[in-house]
């Protein structure tokens, strides 16, 4: 066995098992492995953000950009304590991140060495992490870091795909011991769990005697990477599809069959053909409160009335908000094959059987489309929100990965985007992080190269994170960010006025007593930082300017004057008990008889 270092060890374990990159940023606790890195800079590379926010932000969106993983690198303490956050909004949405942690020196395990965290255990940063990842491991030696590596990545990449945790103590990187190099671990997705075949016999049976069917799909179908078998699937029985944000694009939104999204600020023809189905079929899909308009019957679903086949590579999605008639575990793409392959069984029964329920599903789409249209037209300064997303659409081409940040402008495009490939709408859907737009745009350039990188990020968002610009012109990374400029935390402050009489605090941004909006001059911060700024206040100016941006193949931020006083329409509900929850603004509940 060779003498390694630990370091060494952990460097060259990330070359074996193919990850290009490091984000991180130094500290006294990882200088042993940032050594490490720079005799293997040929090899890996490392990326130094100005945050550790932004680092695993980057990193879980390189990951939903290319199904495979890099890793993040922080310090003792508070360095790694930024991490948090964006690794419970990894955790949150199913996204693979190896969290490298340093920790203090194990001769000094609880002497209160400067940054260690020993009120209940000794250097216990895994007790801060560990509701945040799959697994979070500790060794102390150097021989016990290869079955931890080697157990981490394979932690993080089978089943359902999440972060997980190596919290090194500082001396670990720098000790020697004889050690041999653990084996590789399996690639993402080589590993594939299936349905029992009378689980699929029964399956087709129930779609054969549907009328009204529907397949709700999330990100386990995004994961599995199934968007051709999902449409042969839809396709082959005129299914319709309603999509959660993260699983967008993986049927062709432009497809007649694709209803969109659900729930509140989900499109009509998606809510009403939900509330109406006699048989959901949801497929690698959370049903969360925003997607099931706060499991409240009758705005988004009607279980138990409607049937449920709910299929799941982690058996704890499965009941755990509505019980279903047929529970699968099994990976979205390998179920959607075994139906495939004895499709015959319902299509035979099934021919025709779903041409009045599609022709019910066009009247609504047609109603929609009549109230929402004409807004799409309107030129206004500030722009209309309904002109930053059609604009968006008629410039960006169909391989552009747009990040959305959080807030009112993510309620806008879940609303009205339409994806056309998967992997190309990337979202903080069950933590909702702020600065996950604006920081993994940086991420997903990285992962994409060769793809056009749009974060769209509210005025908010972005002042959480305004250090990506250094990163995108220290690295030369070409991205675009579109800030929603509307002087407000929007989406929380529509929450306040509309639930509490119209009284409003600390929602929006002013400055002095005058109550005069304020916010930076985005563009101007921009130019400051190295970065291309323009500021658009017409929407006459903004599709230009956009094409400009993209075209520049250069860092650039479009500071983008939106009006904060105009609203997603309202297509289901949303409660957070005790307040009460509001109608639709467009269509209404529906109770079967």
């Amino acid at each position: 066995m060779p003498r390694m270092k630990g370091a060494d060890l952990i460097a060259d374990y990330l070359i074996d098992n193919d990850i290009p990159y490091v984000f991180g940023i130094c500290g006294h606790g990882n200088v042993g492995m940032l050594d490490a890195l720079h005799e293997r800079r040929d090899k890996i590379k490392m990326i130094s953000p100005r945050h550790e926010q932004v680092a695993a932000h980057m990193a879980d969106a390189y990951f939903r950009v290319k199904h495979k993983p890099v890793a993040t690198l922080t310090s003792c303490g508070p360095g790694s304590c930024n991490i948090v956050m964006p690794l419970a909004c990894a955790l949150a949405d199913s996204s693979a991140v190896l969290a490298i942690t340093a920790n203090v020196p194990t001769q000094q395990f609880n002497r209160s060495p400067f940054q260690e965290v020993n009120r209940h255990f000794q250097a216990d940063f895994p007790n801060i992490i560990r509701p945040v990842v799959k697994r979070s491991f500790q060794p102390t030696r150097v021989d016990m870091l290869p079955l931890a590596m080697r157990q981490a990545m394979t932690t993080m990449l089978t089943g359902r795909p999440g972060p997980v945790n190596v919290d090194v103590p500082f001396n670990v990187f720098q000790e020697e011991d004889d050690v041999e190099m653990p084996p590789r671990a399996p690639a993402f997705g080589t590993q594939r769990s299936g349905a029992a075949p009378e689980e699929i016999a029964r399956a087709l049976d129930m779609i054969a005697k549907a009328e009204r069917p529907v397949i709700f799909i999330g990100h386990g179908v995004t994961l599995a990477e199934a968007s051709a078998e999902l449409t042969a699937f839809a396709q082959a029985l005129q299914i319709p599809v309603i999509s959660s944000p993260n699983g967008m694009g993986c049927l062709n939104m432009a497809d007649p069959l694709s209803l969109g999204f659900i729930g509140r600020n989900g499109a009509y023809p998606a809510n009403e053909a939900g509330r109406r189905a006699d048989l959901v079929i949801a497929i690698g899909a959370r049903f969360d409160d925003r997607s099931a308009s706060s499991w409240l019957p009758g705005y988004s679903w009607n279980f138990p009335t409607s049937k449920l086949i709910h299929v799941d590579v982690d058996p704890a999605e499965l009941g755990r908000n509505y019980p279903p008639d047929l529970a699968i575990i099994a990976d979205a793409r390998t179920f959607l094959r075994q139906m495939l392959a004895d499709v015959e069984r319902a299509s035979g029964k099934h021919q025709g059987r779903t041409a009045p329920w599609l022709a019910n599903i066009a009247e609504w789409r047609g109603e929609w489309e009549k109230f929402t249209k004409p807004n799409f037209d309107v030129h206004a300064s500030p722009m209309r929100p309904e002109r930053v997303v059609a604009d968006c659409r008629a410039v960006l081409p169909d391989d552009s990965i747009l990040c959305c940040d959080v807030g009112i402008n993510h309620n806008w495009f879940m609303q009205f985007w339409q994806a056309r490939r998967p992997q190309a709408m990337l979202n903080s859907w069950g933590f909702s992080g702020m600065g996950f737009g604006a920081a993994g745009v940086l991420g997903a350039k990285l992962a994409a190269p060769d793809r056009p990188c749009i974060s769209v990020t509210g005025d908010g968002c972005f002042s959480m994170v305004p250090h990506v610009l250094c990163t995108a012109v220290e690295y030369n990374i070409p991205v675009v960010w579109v800030v929603w400029n509307n002087y407000s935390w929007a989406s929380i402050r529509d929450i306040q006025v509309g639930m509490f009489g119209g009284r409003e605090l600390g929602t929006a941004f002013y400055q002095g007593e005058n109550q005069k909006p304020y916010n930076p001059d985005f563009a101007a911060w921009a130019r400051a930082a190295g970065v291309e700024g323009i500021t658009v206040s017409k929407s006459e100016d903004f599709k230009g300017a956009l094409h400009y941006a993209v075209k520049l193949n250069k860092p650039v931020l479009l500071d983008v004057h939106v009006d904060g006083e105009i609203r997603p329409p309202a297509t289901g509900t949303w409660e957070l008990p005790p307040t009460p929850y509001k109608e639709p603004v467009f269509g209404k509940r529906y109770l079967p008889q």
